[in-house]
């Protein structure tokens, strides 16, 4: 069997922004080869990477994270039958999630005497965020139906039924579940271990913070000898950074996580090739939108490396180790870098004697990532997305 692990390395040029703050409000930085650096951290760009599957991917295929999961399986139960009172669909919908996943349901203190709905009360939530697909929820929406009207409690303290939907809960996983895992801490049996990992992006040279200074101005002014000065100031603080982003993907531990896929009419490696195209193109388009009406800063990568490895994943942020200086005559720090990212790759390659017949793709903007193509010939990003699809495809058929 070959294993199959993708990567994803990508130069990124970001302006003034503020993309992932402290509780501060303060950029996030690192120190990292013993200077300062900007950081956006890995949580904040795979969040946006999910929020650009909602563009790309039926909803059918994803899945949704929150603490109403009772609200949500409520709709799909009344849609499947109508007669089920609002205030009864409720609890049922409580008492299947509880069964499923071994989560206590019930309405937060804090609800107890407010958002009163159709029937009284208020509907029950989880204590933490349920990360459910749409079909699993289907599903479990199914099973709560077969429960109505009988002795609730009894019918989901059953042990077939609590198998059952244990079993709704534990297949049939979403693009997003497949890929960046679930944690149920009262059912550790349905955790799904994330196929991929996100490094935390950091500049490839030292950053120092700086602060804006700003005021708005009241537009209405009741009388003309009124005050003339502003009507509010206040500071934000921003970084601009050349960011090195890495990401990994264990293409086998994905088809596991995904099974047999969503349709019975489409080949096996269908939701595979699907979900790694989805991946490819959401992590390298999308970006985090921390202060993203303030400074507008909707920029994209300027160069990309993209890797089938058989053995395991390498993040290449050592070739950063030493900071990257800007030239002296022109300014910047991409042509360094992918200079730097390039050499840095072939020799841990030679050292390691890996790599020699791993795919390679790239992407490549502008002038100064000329050095990019001594790795391969840069393609379009439809034309790479699509040849990196087929390759994971071809591999999954041999496995």
């Amino acid at each position: 069997m070959i294993r199959t692990i993708l990567e994803v390395h990508a130069l990124q040029t970001v302006p003034p922004s503020c993309l992932n703050r402290d509780d501060t409000g303060t950029p996030k930085t690192a120190m990292y080869g013993g200077v300062r650096r900007a950081r956006v951290s890995s949580q904040a760009w795979k969040r946006a990477t999910r929020q650009g599957f909602h563009d790309l991917l039926d909803p059918s295929a994803l899945g949704v994270r929150t603490r109403r999961v009772a609200e949500l399986l409520t709709e799909r139960i009344r849609k499947l039958d109508g007669s089920i009172a609002q205030a009864d669909a409720w609890t049922i919908a409580a008492e299947t999630i509880q069964a499923a996943t071994g989560s206590k349901v019930e309405v937060p203190k804090r609800k107890e005497q407010a958002d009163r709905g159709e029937g009284g009360g208020a509907a029950p939530e989880s204590k933490y965020l349920m990360f459910l697909s749409a079909h699993q929820l289907d599903g479990l929406a199914e099973l709560a139906v077969k429960g109505h009207g009988s002795d609730s409690k009894a019918y989901f303290k059953d042990k077939a039924v609590k198998d059952q939907a244990k079993q709704i809960a534990n297949t049939r996983h979403s693009v997003d579940i497949a890929l960046f895992g679930r944690m149920v801490a009262d059912a550790a049996d349905i955790n799904v271990d994330a196929a991929a990992q996100v490094a935390h992006a950091i500049s490839v040279h030292w950053v120092d913070n700086e602060s804006d200074y700003y005021t708005a101005v009241d537009d209405f002014k009741e009388r003309e000898d009124d005050d003339k000065g502003a009507g509010m100031i206040g500071t934000v603080e921003f970084n601009s950074a050349t960011l090195y982003r890495y990401a990994a993907v264990d293409v086998d531990l994905l088809r596991r996580n995904l099974g047999k896929g969503l349709r019975d009419d489409e080949p096996i490696t269908e939701p595979v090739r699907q979900a790694v195209e989805a991946f490819v193109q959401c992590f390298l388009t999308s970006l985090p939108t921390g202060k993203i009406n303030t400074f507008g800063n909707h920029t994209l990568p300027d160069a990309v490396v993209i890797k089938l490895r058989e053995a395991r994943p390498i993040n290449l942020v050592a070739a950063f180790e030493e900071p990257c200086q800007a030239d002296p005559e022109t300014g910047g720090h991409m042509r360094q870098a992918a200079e730097a990212l390039v050499s840095y790759l072939a020799d841990i390659e030679t050292s390691y004697g890996i790599g020699d017949d791993d795919p390679t793709w790239i992407l490549r903007v502008g002038k100064n990532t000329e050095a990019m193509t001594r790795l391969s010939d840069a393609l379009p990003m439809p034309e790479l997305i699509a040849a990196v699809g087929a390759e994971v495809a071809r591999r999954q058929d041999q496995a």
